[in-house]
């Protein structure tokens, strides 16, 4: 395995991933790997995808969530994602930069379609606790 130098990380173009999203590829990423990547950063990820959907949505930012969704899909990464505890953290790191991005455009109605769509995913339950983790 190459190790990742400073360098390696200050060259990377979030761009790139664009080419690796697809809708089916995030669903299935998110369907085989939640206990890794967090219900959390899966629930940010889906609300993401919506806003994307948006006509509100400048090309600008869609530009960086579909990057940054297309880097969470990707098998390549700067940290292995078979890593335990931190293998999943420079995809959250893209999430997090792309919902700075995004902020603004997140609705009650892209919340809830992030939240229906886990639902679909996972079941009640999932849902159930995301709330609980929003209330506390």
């Amino acid at each position: 395995m190459k190790s990742v130098n400073e360098e390696d990380v200050r060259n990377v173009n979030m761009n790139d991933y664009a080419k690796d999203y697809s809708e089916e590829s995030l669903w299935d990423k998110v369907r085989e790997n939640v206990s890794s990547i967090g219900l959390t950063v899966i629930y940010k990820a889906f609300q993401l995808y919506y806003v994307a959907q948006s006509d509100s949505c400048p090309m600008k930012v869609k530009a960086g969530i579909i990057g940054a969704l297309g880097y969470l899909i990707s098998p390549l990464d700067l940290v292995p994602d078979f890593i335990p505890v931190v293998g999943y953290s420079d995809d959250a790191l893209a999430i997090a930069f792309a919902l700075t991005a995004a902020q603004m455009y997140i609705t009650d109605e892209v919340k809830q379609k992030a939240k229906d769509r886990i639902r679909e995913i996972f079941g009640d339950k999932f849902v159930a606790k995301l709330e609980e983790e929003e209330d506390s």
